[in-house]
């Protein structure tokens, strides 16, 4: 029987008496040791922080894998049906400090042994969780790869040491750096977070005076630089892997429209993510040597990777970012409809099994149309869904309706999506271009 209750260990909120979290774990509500699984099982930590839809995907899905024990490590337990995926979990009070979750794994150990794997999905979280492995002898990205992930200047120092294309880069500190960069590349230039995640306190910049109020607004100094960056020119691609013994075992290609870049710029485009049926021809050849190869410079063993890269008018290529976590903006939803398979637990078979099952057949274009709209404050409507789904509803393989009520999201992802898919890419691209042009958003204050 699966343990429901859920352990407090760190220094928690309601701890009279909070104690350091490197210190021995402090158990502010006791649970019952569970009963042992059969000894063979492995013991599978997932730092899943707080219980949101993309995260319990995986989570999900990691508990379909044979002969394990899921060990939750966690701030906000998840409600409903997802309260019993865990076989054990502890909640931690800060999931972002390496020390807390380093507290609640030792908890976990207390109870169960040795951790077999520790394992979490999200990009801000990675080299904390290398971290943790690292302290705990367990297998996995170590600290250093997860940084050159991470920190967006190492990154591209690795990929042009390995001679890979990516946009000129430097680290700023301030305003004179800011000006030599813009003597070397002129402007517009990108300013953005060195570690940063989904395009967020990503600008383009096409001034001395937009720049410096752009730095002093970030308190850019010594200690707290940010990356500048070329702009790249052209059309937007990503590109995904799943990566086993450091060798990519499938990839797969999407295209933005328009950019990630002007979509966070302008919060009430509603924007299309494609995933072509062929991605097999010689458009995208330039590309796959220099996404194998990014892996390769970094260090990857076994994940999934998410790469954002530009093609230029001059047909040539270089690569904006690579994370080592699955795709968001959909991408992950839609590689499982493209495929027919499920992607999800693909990723804990690298992460935790090292093994990818077999070749995936690409079977069907896929799209996704974020739906957003003009002004502020809450949802208070939406015009044009009926429509939508009597015109594509054998099309539509899942769809997120948005929620009267609810604040606005401050994510490029939007309010609410449709999930499209034909066996002709043309087809899903008219079908993405007549929801965002029949679908309205509207928000009252």
């Amino acid at each position: 029987m699966r343990n429901t209750h859920t352990t407090f260990v760190g220094a928690g909120l309601h701890n009279p008496r909070p104690r350091a979290s490197m210190g021995r774990p402090t158990a502010l509500t006791t649970a019952r040791r569970p009963r042992m699984l059969r000894a063979m099982s492995r013991n599978i930590v997932f730092v899943a922080p707080f219980p949101t839809d993309v995260t319990y995907r995986f989570v999900r899905a990691c508990r379909t894998l044979p002969g394990i024990k899921l060990l939750g490590v966690m701030h906000t337990p998840p409600k409903g049906r997802d309260n019993k995926l865990f076989d054990d979990r502890v909640r931690v009070e800060n999931p972002m400090n390496t020390a807390d979750l380093i507290a609640g794994v030792t908890e976990l150990r207390r109870r169960w042994g040795q951790p077999d794997r520790i394992i979490c999905i999200l990009e801000n979280m990675q080299t904390q969780v290398a971290e943790v492995r690292e302290h705990f002898g367990v297998p996995g990205t170590s600290r250093e790869v997860a940084e050159l992930f991470r920190d967006k200047s190492r990154m591209k120092a690795a990929l042009n040491k390995a001679g890979l294309p990516t946009a000129k880069n430097r680290t700023l500190r301030g305003m004179s750096d800011v000006k030599a960069f813009v003597g070397e590349v002129g402007f517009p230039i990108v300013i953005k977070p060195l570690a940063g995640l989904g395009s967020k306190s990503t600008f383009r910049v096409g001034s001395l005076a937009e720049a410096t109020r752009i730095i002093e607004g970030l308190g850019v100094s010594e200690k707290n630089p940010v990356l500048g960056e070329e702009f790249l020119s052209g059309r937007e691609f990503s590109f995904e892997t799943i990566t086993v013994g450091g060798k990519p075992q499938v990839h797969s290609i999407s295209t933005y429209h328009p950019t990630c870049l002007d979509a966070v710029e302008n919060p009430w485009i509603q924007w299309c993510c494609v995933l072509p049926r062929d991605i097999s021809g010689p458009e995208f050849d330039p590309i796959r040597p220099v996404g194998f190869g990014a892996i390769k410079a970094l260090g990857l063993q076994d994940g999934m990777t998410h790469m954002e890269w530009f093609q230029r008018k001059d047909g040539s290529v270089a690569i904006g970012e690579i994370a080592q976590r699955p795709a968001g903006a959909n991408i992950s939803i839609m590689n499982c409809y493209a495929h027919d398979v499920d992607l999800y637990r693909a990723w804990c078979r690298a992460v935790v099994d090292g093994q990818f099952d077999k070749p995936w057949e690409r079977k069907w274009a896929v799209g996704t149309a974020f739906l957003r709209g003009m002004g502020r404050g809450r949802v208070a409507g939406a015009t044009g869904i009926g429509d939508v789904h009597r015109m594509f509803g054998k099309a539509i393989c899942e769809a997120k309706i948005p929620t009267v009520g609810a604040p606005k999201s401050d994510s490029y992802e939007g309010d609410g999506y449709v999930v499209v898919r034909d066996a002709k890419t043309e087809n899903v691209k008219e079908m993405l271009n007549t929801i965002i042009n029949t679908v309205h958003i509207y928000y009252s204050a």
